[in-house]
Parts: C-alpha cells; structure tokens; sequence
C-alpha cells in the first residue's frame, strides 16, 4: 500500500525508476547496476530510509542511503552534510572523526543521498566493561562540531526546551491520569531548573546526540543524523547522550548507574576541552532529557515496563518528596 502522504516511494523503490534516475541525477553511479532495494526505516507519513546497492563496472560494490521527508526535500540537512564534509569531517580527516559523504539530491522523490558507512553504533559498545577510551574520543566529537562555525538556520533555546517537555508529558498524563499529580510536580520542577540552568555561549549543536548517532569503524567516529542541528547550549548535547546512557542502563543493566564510569570520562574530557564551567548546565539537561524519556517510553510496548521506574527516578533527581 502506497503511504498517501508520500506517493513518490513507489518510484523510488522501483528498480527500473531507480536506475533510470539514478543514471540521469547521480554521477558517481554512471555504469553501475542496481542491485538491491531496502526500506530500512519508515514512520509512516513523516520519513522513509531506504537503502540501495549497486555494483559497478569493477565489481566494486556501492551502497546508498536515501533519506525522504514527506512535507519536503530536506536540503538544508544536505547543505549542511556537505559543509560538514569540507570543513574537516571528511572520510580522510586526521582526528578519526567524520559524517557520511553526501551523494546528491532528487527531489522529486524529496530525497538526499549518502554513502552509507559500515560500523557497529555506539549503543553496542555500552557495556559494564566501561570503553572510557571510546567515552572521551565521543566527547571530543561533539565538541568538534561544536568549533565547526558553521551557520545554523535555527535556534533551540531553554524555552523551546520545557516547552516540549510540557507537551510530552501532557500525553502521558492523558494515557495515565493515575500519575497526573506527581507528573505535574515534575514539570514545576523542570520549570525552576530550566530557570537556573547557566547559559555559556551558544553554538552549532546536533540537538539530538545519543549513541545510536554515532557509528564506530574501527577508531573513526562517524556522527549521522543531524536534521536537528541549530545553535543552541553546547551542554545539552552531552546532558542529552549521558540521560540516553542512563535510560539505557535501567532497561539493560537494571540500574541507571552502571555506566557511570563512561559518562564521567565524557563529561571530564568535554569539560576540559571547553574550558568551561558546563558541570552544572548538563546535569540540567541530563534530567530534563530523562523526563523526557518517561514519555518516550509509553511509546514503545518494550519499554512501557520501565516507565514507572523512570518515574521515580526522575523525581528522585529532582529531589521531589513524595506524600506517602
């Protein structure tokens, strides 16, 4: 069934459509054939990723990533990309740290192409052995992007911030009327941190920062998905990737500490490299992006077991006392 809001998928997952405007768009394909389609994500409506391979005349192997928005060709996160890659993110750059090459725009299937990279995520590198090594290389990742200078298009501020924060949680008390009152004493308390949470100079950030964004190949750090990125508290990336550990952690390890190890050697490395006095700005955004998390987690029928533990976890860090 075709998704209605995004009726050009069926072109793109057609073989002939495919090689046929593949040979008329992308150059870096001519005298290949396709060899393989894939929807590898789809959220109905809103975004579909599909892979593609192709071999060419050398018997080389070549493998695509499109990514389609449904209100639109997204070509401020292509433009980005390919800033990105010449401004020292490229495949070759000293530092191991880089972003997918970009490939090419066809917007009439409102798509923008990349290599794909091979590697394992950084999720499956979170285990108790405590990889601190690869814990301080992802600091300094995020705090290379954040130095890049290059212009966002948006801004993200603290008021942006609770104001998602408040919508979320407004769905989970609909879907559990039972936790209304302690729900609401944690977006109050949200509100008094986001008041007092410092300010340092703002930058470009990737907004959405957790180890699924990040693919290790080998001792180069590729950062992907950064649809997100705008100018906003540098401190947020960090707080944002070390709530994700600790989410992940309570669902895997049954304790939201067991990775403490590894955040701490992030923080310090971010820390240092900065300059900056940012302990107490990504200790805000670690628990605004965990209450966050309690919503997320009604999304997701594995998940929804640990929603009332992220409950009280988050008021535990927000220090609320309960009336028993």
């Amino acid at each position: 069934m075709i998704d209605p809001k995004m009726p050009f998928l069926s072109a793109a997952i057609d073989p002939v459509q495919v090689q046929e405007c593949f040979d008329r768009r992308l150059a870096i394909v001519q005298n290949t054939c396709l060899q393989k389609i894939q929807v590898i994500r789809h959220k109905p409506g809103r975004r579909c990723l599909i892979e593609y391979e192709l071999v060419n005349d050398s018997g080389q192997t070549i493998t695509l990533i499109g990514k389609v928005r449904a209100k639109g060709t997204d070509f401020k996160s292509y433009e980005l990309q390919k800033a990105l890659w010449s401004a020292g993110f490229a495949d070759d750059s000293a530092d191991g740290i880089s972003v997918p090459q970009p490939v090419g725009v066809i917007p009439e299937w409102q798509m923008w192409l990349q290599y794909k990279v091979e590697g394992a995520i950084a999720t499956q590198f979170l285990t108790p052995n405590h990889n601190i090594l690869l814990a301080k290389r992802i600091a300094e990742a995020a705090y290379k992007l954040h130095q890049t200078n290059i212009p966002p298009r948006r801004s993200h501020t603290m008021t942006d911030e609770l104001r998602i924060l408040h919508e979320r949680i407004s769905l989970v008390i609909q879907q559990y009327p039972q936790w209304q009152e302690r729900l609401e004493q944690i977006l109050e308390a949200c509100n008094w941190l986001g008041k007092n949470t410092p300010e340092p100079k703002r930058c470009g950030i990737h907004r959405d920062f957790y180890p699924d964004q990040i693919i290790i190949n080998n001792s180069r750090l590729y950062l992907i998905d950064l649809d997100l990125y705008c100018e906003g508290n540098p401190a947020l990336d960090i707080g944002n990737y070390i709530a994700h550990i600790q989410e992940y952690s309570l669902r895997t390890f049954g304790n939201s500490e067991a990775l403490r190890e590894c955040e701490n050697a992030l923080i310090e490395r971010f820390i240092q490299m900065t300059n900056d006095d940012l302990q107490t700005a990504i200790e805000s955004y670690t628990i605004l992006t965990l209450v966050r998390h309690i919503h997320i987690s009604t999304r997701f029928p594995e998940r929804r077991p640990f929603t009332e533990e992220l409950l009280n976890l988050c008021e535990q860090r927000l220090k609320i006392i309960r009336n028993s």
